[in-house]
């Protein structure tokens, strides 16, 4: 029996890499994502290129109780188990805390943490149902383990991630089921990078052609962070070979942060 992947913010992006990445490494996939249209394309080259029945596209809103629930049925039916649920669903918004909607903290906050939970908790029900001592692994950042000037929001949430990883963890190591989380370093040439050149130009005084390189300053290795670097790292703690790992929150960040 293969063992199955669940990527909530499978679509696009990072979750679209690790996706298929997972799939090269064997697990059927589901794909799941709130534009279903995304989410079924990443299914459809998946299937192209491991056969059919290797992936199948789902919408949800992970920040939706209901619609989480509805997730864990529909993969229930679709797949029978779970071994592994990637959260890589994420958002930031950059302001000043003078300046920072409340909207966007809300939003910052349930997307990056609510929706962990809300997922953490449906996939660990099905792991635990069917005597899977499965992987949970979430995307987190190294702003969740240092403040970052104008991203409060974004922040908050990713500490919070870490605290909720640990919690977590502890609920369900009697059933095997490891919690871990990914502190990734900057992923200097994803979308969401990119989108917040504009906002961290100003915050830094500088043109936004220059940003990319500050960022890379700051980083021992000297480089961004890359999707593979991620998919590196997240394929050992799916791994038999970190069965004794679990609540940890480890770093993918060149050497910026080392705690």
């Amino acid at each position: 029996m293969k063992q199955v992947a669940v990527i909530i913010g499978g679509g696009q992006t990072l979750g679209e890499f690790l996706c298929k990445g997972i799939a090269d490494a064997g697990y059927q996939i589901a794909v799941a994502d709130l534009n279903l249209n995304n989410a079924e394309k990443v299914a459809s080259e998946i299937n192209q290129q491991h056969g059919h029945g290797s992936a199948k596209a789902f919408q949800v809103d992970a920040t939706d109780e209901a619609s989480v629930v509805k997730l864990a049925a529909d993969i229930e039916q679709t797949f029978q188990h779970v071994n592994l649920l990637v959260y890589s669903a994420g958002i930031a918004k950059a302001s000043p805390i003078t300046e920072f909607a409340f909207n966007d903290f809300n939003l910052s906050v349930n997307v990056n943490l609510t929706g962990y939970f809300l997922c953490a908790r449906e996939m660990a029900k099905l792991m635990i149902k069917h005597h899977i001592a499965g992987r949970i692994i979430q995307i987190n950042s190294k702003s969740g383990k240092v403040g970052s000037k104008h991203n409060s929001g974004y922040s908050a949430a990713k500490f919070g991630g870490v605290g909720l990883t640990q919690s977590i963890a502890l609920d369900l190591a009697d059933y095997g089921i490891t919690v871990n989380s990914l502190m990734l370093g900057n992923l200097l040439k994803s979308p969401m990078f990119q989108s917040l050149l504009p906002q961290y130009a100003k915050k830094l005084g500088i043109p936004e052609s220059q940003v990319e390189q500050v960022y890379i300053d700051k980083v021992p290795l000297k480089r961004g962070c890359d999707y593979q670097d991620v998919l590196n790292v997240l394929l050992f703690y799916a791994s038999d070979k970190a069965a004794y790992c679990t609540g940890q929150s480890i770093n993918v960040t060149g050497g910026q942060v080392m705690f």
